[in-house]
């Protein structure tokens, strides 16, 4: 039997293969699964991520409404990162999730990727007094700009 966290993803799946874009309440949606709203803030936060191909937009006030919107276009995902607000800064995880779909994509090469991929680690981001996940965001945004600026595939 599958977990609360399948089922409400793909219930959120479902209802995206009738439009790239939905709006749902939180509260809501964690009534209908009879959960709480932290597991649907949980399903958002790691099934519909960037690197996945969403962009999730949330409201404050109003019942909790959040936007999950489909990147169609493999450039949307180069526009979108390259408007990324990088105040919460990424991952080592995400950064790569990252990398690796400019990989897929064929916006960067298997060695270009696996260069990007070892300047992103900690132990490359050696630096007094700097957040490593902000100073990695920021690298994204600037290889993003430089992608969309670049133009094409390789």
């Amino acid at each position: 039997m599958a977990n609360i966290s399948d089922i409400i993803e793909q219930f959120l799946l479902s209802s995206l293969s009738e439009s790239d874009k939905i709006s749902i309440s939180r509260n809501e949606l964690a009534d209908y699964f009879a959960c709480a709203p932290s597991q649907i803030n949980y399903v958002l936060a790691t099934r519909f991520t960037l690197d996945r191909g969403f962009i999730i937009e949330s409201r404050r006030g109003g019942g909790g409404y959040v936007t999950v919107l489909r990147v169609g276009d493999e450039s949307d995902i180069l526009n979108e990162l390259s408007m990324l607000n990088i105040s919460d800064g990424l991952s080592f995880t995400r950064a790569t999730q990252l990398v690796d779909r400019f990989v897929s994509e064929g916006y960067l090469s298997g060695s270009e990727g696996e260069l990007i991929r070892q300047l992103l680690t900690d132990k490359a981001l050696v630096a007094p007094g700097v957040n490593k996940d902000a100073l990695r965001a920021s690298l994204i945004k600037s290889l993003a700009l430089y992608l969309r600026k670049k133009g094409g595939r390789k």
